[in-house]
């Protein structure tokens, strides 16, 4: 009974607002078979509105609500059925420093009867304790509308916008002319990956609270945007170490196809870029907007992506799933299995995060048993329709770090939880890790060291790539929310601290 019970996929599709070119799309594709539906729905319904009876209610054509003024759109909405989410001057002030936009698709998931704990309207919405609290009192105190936009503007400059130094990282070479060219929206930190913030990606399909990259999605002076598609393409033919394209933002997911296809062909015509194996396109876009994947404006993509995979160069879409909740919906399922159709690999990494995928308990400490259930019943849903399960990360030092952030002592428990039950095959990649300028550390857990209890780390990448073959040691602190301050278990200072040093001098003179 469970795989032959019947769906009502016309009411589902309207209340997803699925239009009709969608519609023939998803059914012409089989991208929804009735008996993958029943499965997930009855195996995890405390997230599912894959079966959900009540209207939508946001049902205009209207798509983006961005800024101020699509915050108070949605609000009147909310207001007209009879909701009030409250704190509005609090949640206007995080607007106007990091930005807002929300779309249909993912308003409609949220569950507004119980919005407050609801991990989307978390992740979406301005939340009560982001600001701190000197700064919402000087806004709530300023005396006119000016006033407050330059506390505001103020306040951006201490947001840490390029956390781990990543200005050092913008890629550079000596043109044939032998002039200097810098790369100004490009990093190049580890050998193999290299990073381009396209024009078109400075944009999301909607904004994360905790983005790290809010420098680039407000227009920060000094935000990284790649402009000269030729220039990249000159760069790599210098850099035979290359093997991965991450197509970064912003959003990769917004670059449009003529734009993309002048970045990506070059790699199966050129016999000087045949080093270039993999595009890893890094969007939210199965999240926000994945109706974008199943209309017919989107199968030009889709040919030339399935053209990259034919050359053997393959195509990787690096989704940010936090919870079951954001793949439980008829349009996330038809968009992932059309990507997988297409021949695309599928992945999840995403940011263990307070509030949306790491919970409080009643006593202001962390959930433990919760926050891995979560993440558990992700790594299931996520084996169920054939995503892989790349990584999960803490919190970068960027942005309200404060409120989103925990011990990483605690994070570790949550991790080892979700570690150990999950089947080999669905687990990270990798342990849980963080960025700083060295790289990408991993906590591998704790362990005791002459009756003391130690923090073991290894890098997962690095600026020397050979600091990953090193397991090293730091003292055990049960407060302390970031990797990159914890002190060496023995010494004033870890084996990399010179030569990372070094390198950053290097770097600078650059």
């Amino acid at each position: 009974m469970l795989h032959s019970e019947k769906i009502d996929f016309t009411k589902q599709f309207a209340h997803h607002g699925i239009g009709e070119n969608a519609v023939q799309i998803i059914e012409k594709e089989e991208l929804l078979p009735a008996s993958l539906i029943n499965k997930l729905h009855h195996c995890f319904p405390q997230y599912s509105i894959l079966k959900e009876e009540s209207a939508p209610m946001f049902t205009t054509s209207k798509n983006r609500y961005t800024g101020i003024d699509g915050f108070r759109e949605i609000i009147s909405v909310l207001n007209a059925n009879g909701i009030d989410i409250g704190y509005i001057e609090e949640r206007e002030l995080f607007i106007n420093v990091y930005r807002f936009m929300a779309t249909k698709h993912i308003l409609n998931t949220i569950n507004w009867k119980d919005y407050v704990n609801d991990s989307v309207f978390q992740l979406v919405f301005p939340q009560p304790g982001m600001m701190k609290a000197e700064l919402l009192e000087r806004y709530r105190n300023a005396k006119s509308e000016e006033e407050k936009q330059q506390i505001c503007e103020d306040y951006i400059h201490d947001t840490n916008p390029h956390d781990g130094k990543q200005l050092l990282n913008k890629a550079c070479f000596e043109n044939e002319h032998g002039d200097f060219e810098i790369l100004d929206g490009s990093q190049h930190k580890y050998p193999q990956c290299f990073l381009v913030f396209d024009k078109s990606t400075q944009s999301c399909f909607a904004f994360c609270n905790y983005c790290f990259r809010h420098a680039q999605v407000r227009g920060d002076e000094d935000m990284f945007i790649q402009k000269d598609i030729d220039q990249v393409h000159s760069y790599l033919r210098e850099h035979k170490e290359v093997t991965d394209i991450l197509l970064t933002g912003g959003d990769g997911g917004l670059m449009p196809y003529s734009r993309l296809k002048e970045y990506l062909l070059p790699f199966t015509t050129d016999p000087e870029l045949s080093h270039i194996r993999n595009i890893r396109m890094a969007s939210r876009g199965l999240t926000f907007d994945p109706q974008m994947i199943i209309k017919p404006s989107f199968d030009n993509t889709l040919a030339l992506y399935k053209e990259l995979i034919d050359h053997g160069i393959q195509v990787i879409w690096m989704g940010h799933f936090s919870g079951p909740k954001e793949l439980m919906n008829l349009t996330t399922i038809a968009a992932v299995r059309r990507l997988r159709t297409t021949g695309i690999t599928v992945k999840s990494q995403s940011p263990i995060m307070k509030h949306i995928s790491l919970f409080p308990d009643e006593n202001g400490g962390i959930d433990i048993d919760k926050s891995a259930q979560n993440w558990i019943d992700l790594g299931h849903v996520l084996m169920m329709l054939g995503v892989g399960f790349h990584s999960m990360y803490y919190a970068r030092p960027t942005g309200e770090h404060h409120y989103f952030t925990a011990p990483l002592a605690d994070i570790n428990k949550v991790f080892s939880q979700i570690y150990r039950s999950l089947p080999s095959v669905g687990r990270p990649s990798r342990y849980i890790s963080m960025t700083s300028s060295a790289g990408k550390a991993s906590m591998l857990g704790t362990v005791e060291v002459n009756g003391k209890t130690a923090f073991a780390l290894k890098f997962n990448e690095a600026r020397n790539m050979e600091w990953m073959d090193r397991v090293y040691l730091a003292e055990f602190d049960d407060k302390q929310n970031t990797i990159e301050k914890l002190k060496p278990f023995e010494g004033d200072k870890y084996f990399y601290t010179d030569e990372l040093e070094a390198i950053e001098k290097q770097l600078e003179r650059k």
